[in-house]
């Protein structure tokens, strides 16, 4: 009988030092529990999945034959077919508008103005870009950008550079705007020079701003900061590469048939179905336009009492249908920058290309944090950011998924290619020149399919070209499942939609 308890007890001992977890979330690997002080403090975020950010849409991703899909009437050859696939991402609903890039001025002159007055004076759009020598155009350098006729008409004069430094001010300013909703922050409208708000400074400890109630810290039993892993803010705002602008503007989620077939039914030359820039269904928009361009030479916008698209230059950012992934003006109204570096793409480099068949970007310059003795960040610069620097081609040599530290000729330029390009003598084609997509409202429709591509320099700018945003999808690419990861509600502008 006394064995039998002994027995008993040396049975029970282990489920009683369980048991003491509660019904906390214990470790399948060693028992412990999660985000518990006794047991040492380990955190599991209970994660709802990746908000989508004010004004963005998820693009499911997929595999799609990028290139042109259209006679090539320019001969240029520089948009050949070929089979890729593009993970799923989020892009802007609309372009920026004008009213969007004046906020972003109001800010950089708020905080740098007094002291950095050139940070706000390098950022200010073109508006010079509407003159020509024989037009009277005049009038739209003082109106178009700055007057609220135009607020929600997308911003044009921007150049890469930056639209670049826009996508990092709109990724701070919306990840502190995630911390003052969920209570961590308090609102710091009095922020100045390098005490500002900058996402990758306060996740190393950099910032810590005005805090309301931190994280409680499982470890301490006290509280801390949102860190990285907590999966709270979000991923950078950047500009969309060549292949996801292209998969985005071709929209071919619209015309996929059986999911069991994985079949696309039909090939588009524009966002939309068919073979004309006309809407085809049978309704009271039969015969509209489906996108602000030039008609013929001369015509912008049609006669007098029957305007074909109702737009002498540019038109507001929600006119027209969006396409099946709901973005508007994947074609018309404005050319949009992208990532991509612009290169031709000759008969070498598809065939080296193959095993990048997936997400294919040219531009690559990696970065890495500059690092003190110790191994962390650096102090940050004078504008609240933390400090990178290139990546040298020795020190990669040893890797095996990548050797250098810049790959701009990478296959299509450098001795491995056996492509040569020479700026200025053989080509116009440089380390600046960018890839623009899209036709805008000053082009014929053949610019309006998605597989054509032009290039510019990366610091110039122009009166037809703008750009919008996106954002890397973490996590499973369908998006989230039931409520989780709806925590924005921005409401949507009420511009009418014109067709």
């Amino acid at each position: 009988m006394k064995k039998l308890l002994k027995l008993s007890a040396i049975v029970l001992l282990p489920l009683l030092v369980l048991s003491s977890c509660g019904s906390k979330e214990r470790s399948a690997t060693t028992g412990w529990a999660y985000n518990d002080q006794e047991w040492g403090g380990f955190e599991k975020v209970d994660y709802e999945g990746q908000a989508t950010g004010p004004n963005l849409v998820l693009v499911e991703g997929g595999t799609f034959t990028m290139g042109i899909t259209d006679q090539d009437v320019t001969y240029s050859w520089n948009a050949i077919p070929r089979r890729v696939t593009v993970s799923s991402f989020y892009m802007d609903e609309t372009e920026v508008s004008n009213i969007d890039y004046r906020e972003y001025l109001y800010w950089l002159d708020r905080v740098f103005g007094e002291s950095y007055p050139e940070v706000f004076a390098n950022a200010l759009p073109d508006t010079n870009v509407w003159r020509e020598e024989l037009a009277y155009n005049e009038p739209f350098v003082e109106t178009y950008f700055r007057h609220p006729s135009y607020d929600n008409y997308p911003v044009v004069g921007v150049s890469w550079l930056q639209a670049n430094d826009y996508c990092q001010w709109r990724t701070d300013r919306v990840n502190e705007m995630i911390l003052i909703e969920r209570g961590i922050l308090n609102p710091s409208p009095d922020q100045q020079d390098e005490e500002n708000f900058n996402t990758e400074a306060y996740l190393v400890g950099y910032y810590a701003g005005n805090v309301r109630r931190n994280l409680k810290d499982h470890q301490t039993g006290g509280e801390r900061p949102v860190r990285f892993e907590d999966g709270i803010l979000l991923p950078s705002y950047r500009l969309p590469t060549e292949a996801e602008w292209e998969y985005a503007a071709l929209s071919l989620v619209g015309n996929l048939g059986s999911e069991e077939n994985e079949n696309i039914t039909d090939r588009r030359i524009y966002p939309w179905d068919g073979n004309s820039v006309r809407y085809q269904r049978r309704n009271k928009y039969q015969g509209k336009i489906m996108a602000n361009f030039k008609r013929g030479r001369g015509d912008y916008m049609g006669m007098a009492g029957n305007l074909n698209d109702r737009a002498h230059i540019t038109a507001p950012v929600r006119s027209f249908m969006p396409n099946d992934y709901g973005l508007y003006h994947m074609s018309g109204n404005v050319s949009e920058w992208t990532m991509d570096l612009f290169r031709p793409l000759t008969s070498v480099t598809l065939t080296d290309v193959e095993n990048h068949d997936l997400n294919p970007y040219r531009g690559g310059k990696f970065e890495t944090l500059v690092l003190d003795e110790n191994g962390k960040p650096i102090e940050k610069d004078s504008l609240g950011r933390l400090q990178y620097r290139y990546v040298e081609d020795e020190e990669v040599a040893d890797r095996e998924n990548y050797k250098r530290g810049q790959v701009y000729d990478y296959l299509d330029g450098d001795q491995e290619s056996q492509v040569y390009y020479d700026y200025g003598r053989t080509t116009l084609i440089s380390d600046k020149a960018r890839v623009i997509k899209g036709g805008s409202w000053a082009d014929r429709a053949y610019w309006l399919s998605p597989g054509t591509r032009r290039f510019k320099e990366e610091d110039k700018s122009s009166r037809t070209i703008g750009f919008r945003c996106a954002m890397t999808r973490t996590g499973g690419p369908e998006g989230n499942s039931d409520a989780g990861g709806n925590f924005f509600k921005v409401k949507k502008s009420k511009t009418k939609r014109r067709y």
